[in-house]
């Protein structure tokens, strides 16, 4: 106990001093240990008119709440948190990243990373501040200079600023589920239908260099010359731990295990390939934005739908949302957590749904959501093929 007492107030004197130093950048708290808690808590300095605050901002199913707590008081509260809330929690500070794991009888394991990072001067945000972003304006990052999206100095260029935006929008969403990627262990990432890989080089960026997590990324594409030049981008940025592969997604099996995998914009039923590879090898996040989706258009037919299906482009955009409600649907029925996201890509085109699953810690097949699926087929009188490749799955 006196082992556990001293950890708990090694922990607290750190952040006592971040705090007072202004260098206590965020708290990520996930995992909670009670049923009725928060599912994830962010805590983060805000600037009020009366001083320095620490904002708690509690996530439940439904909803958000704000606490601000006074600095003086935030280390307390949020040691409290961490020892008898949560099971996980993530804390960045100036040159150091802590993951701590914290049991049901609240021993803390705290596993400390030096990250280099160095700021002269950490300004809290005021209460009423803009939405941050992952890659920040004005300070210059490798690939984004080399792609000809930064100048060196770190301006984004006025040609650039959608793609710019559009690489932050994919970063928020995987910042979003980065405790379901697990942690003590060399994380493998595969990126199918890669193409120009500006987001490839984005989470291999994030991941590895601002989370320094222990990670091998694989980026696949049939197009021979874009990944002869990917390859040679990833050798200049002297990113060890990326490379590019010609393949074709439904026949890779280099892998019998991947922790993430994303798929954006794989034509047509190659999503429901990709998808499916995910599901065998157990990744812990899949985020896929389907594209070209044509396989139920030919087969659709519903009376009852007549008002829409008659209508070749109605038909059309309503044969790509069934598809992809089909898709998440059966996700959840194996037993993983979807959300469906909107997402705008890197080539200027029209905004797209983006497929966000994590699994949880056990998949539990879900009954209703496969009589559901069933009856919904039935109804529209057709065939998935990711259900087809999934049928092991589905089996129960």
């Amino acid at each position: 106990m006196t082992d556990q007492n001293n950890t708990v107030q090694q922990l607290k004197e750190q952040l006592i001093q971040s705090i007072h130093s202004d260098t206590l950048f965020q708290a990520v708290l996930s995992s909670p240990k009670l049923n009725d808690a928060p599912q994830k808590m962010i805590v983060r300095p805000v600037q009020l008119k009366n001083g320095l605050f620490y904002q708690f901002e509690a996530y439940y199913k439904n909803k958000v709440l704000h606490e601000n707590v006074a600095a003086d008081q935030a280390a307390d509260k949020l040691v409290d948190c961490i020892a008898h809330q949560y099971k996980q929690t993530l804390i960045k500070g100036q040159g150091y990243q802590l993951h701590i794991l914290s049991s049901k009888k609240g021993k803390l394991t705290i596993n400390r990373k030096e990250t280099g990072e160095v700021a002269a001067q950490v300004k809290p945000r005021s209460h009423n501040r803009q939405k941050r972003r992952v890659l920040e304006e004005g300070k210059p990052v490798a690939f984004l200079v080399e792609l000809g999206i930064m100048t060196a100095e770190g301006r984004v260029h006025a040609k650039k600023q959608d793609k710019f935006k559009q690489i932050n929008r994919f970063l928020e969403m995987v910042e979003d589920v980065l405790e379901h990627l697990p942690y003590n262990k060399t994380l493998k990432i595969i990126d199918f239908g890669c193409g120009k890989s500006y987001l490839t080089f984005a989470l291999y960026h994030y991941l590895f260099i601002e989370q320094q997590r222990e990670l091998e990324i694989i980026g696949l594409d049939l197009k021979e010359d874009v990944i002869a030049y990917c390859n040679g981008l990833a050798d200049k940025l002297q990113y060890e731990h990326l490379r590019f592969l010609v393949g074709d997604i439904a026949e890779y099996d280099e892998l019998n295990e991947v922790d993430m995998v994303v798929t954006l914009h794989a034509c047509d039923t190659a999503t429901d390939a990709a998808l499916s590879k995910a599901v065998n090898w157990g990744a812990s996040v899949i985020m896929s934005v389907p594209c070209c989706q044509h396989e139920l258009f030919p087969q659709v037919k519903s009376e009852l739908m007549a008002p829409i299906l008659q209508h070749g482009l109605l038909k059309e955009r309503f044969s790509a949302l069934a598809t992809d409600g089909m898709r998440a649907h059966l996700l959840e029925t194996i037993g993983y957590k979807v959300n469906m996201l909107e997402f705008i890509d890197a080539e200027h085109t029209p905004k797209n749904i983006m497929i966000r699953a994590v699994k949880p810690q056990q998949l539990s097949f879900n009954e209703n959501k496969w009589q559901q699926y069933k009856l919904f087929k039935q109804t529209l009188g057709v065939e998935h093929t990711l259900e087809r490749l999934l049928v092991d799955k589905l089996t129960n």
